[in-house]
């Protein structure tokens, strides 16, 4: 009897189907190409050319104010329309869909901190402490601006590769999570094993 093959993943339902998984799937080139360009730019800004980010917030915030300003007056000296600028203030529906998507995030991680600290759950606290150490390796390899840069190429290359070799990629995802589930099973029970005998050890010793 063939096993079934497993069912392809419709990736840009995935991402949420709008613009956005339209630029990440390069469906929307124009998007994806600016997104790309204007990511680059700030990094060799940033990290090659030695530009300050707070400078050059600062800087661009000054030109626009400036902009506007003269824009302003000299559209009522000369009987022009006003710069048009919408009313700048936040909407109480926007604050509860922010409040929404942070509850998500926030939520599942409050969970995890409970079943480490008063569930004692040894499992998820080796989960989370391998983790965090692999953060903490790769941002001691990249500063922020390199590694907010690496994840805009890989949103822009890792989505739009898997779609379309979702098959073949599938089958080595399958073969690798295989092998990194037999060593953690075996790393696991060598740490089961020993706790008790330690355990074991310090009540005989008192």
């Amino acid at each position: 009897m063939e096993s079934n093959p497993p069912r392809r993943i419709n990736v840009h339902q995935a991402l949420g189907g709008g613009s956005v998984a339209d630029v990440l799937l390069w469906k929307n080139w124009y998007g994806g190409v600016v997104g790309l360009i204007s990511t680059t730019t700030l990094w060799c800004l940033f990290q090659v050319a030695g530009y300050n980010p707070l400078s050059f917030v600062a800087n661009v915030l000054l030109l626009l104010v400036v902009i506007l300003f003269f824009w302003a007056k000299s559209a009522s000296l000369l009987n022009r329309p006003l710069p048009p600028i919408p009313d700048l203030e936040i909407s109480e529906e926007f604050v509860a869909k922010a409040a929404g998507a942070m509850q998500v995030w926030i939520n599942p991680a409050l969970s995890i901190a409970r079943d480490i600290a008063v569930g004692r759950n040894l499992k998820l606290f080796l989960k989370v402490a391998i983790g965090l150490w692999i953060a903490s390796f790769i941002g001691g390899l990249f500063n922020f601006i390199t590694l907010v840069f690496i994840g805009v190429l890989l949103s822009l290359s890792v989505p739009v590769v898997y779609d379309k070799f979702q098959d073949h990629i599938n089958e080595q995802l399958c073969v690798v999570l295989g092998i990194l589930q037999m060593q953690y099973r075996k790393i696991d029970d060598n740490l089961l094993k020993k706790i008790p005998i330690s355990l074991n050890k310090e009540k005989k010793t008192q």
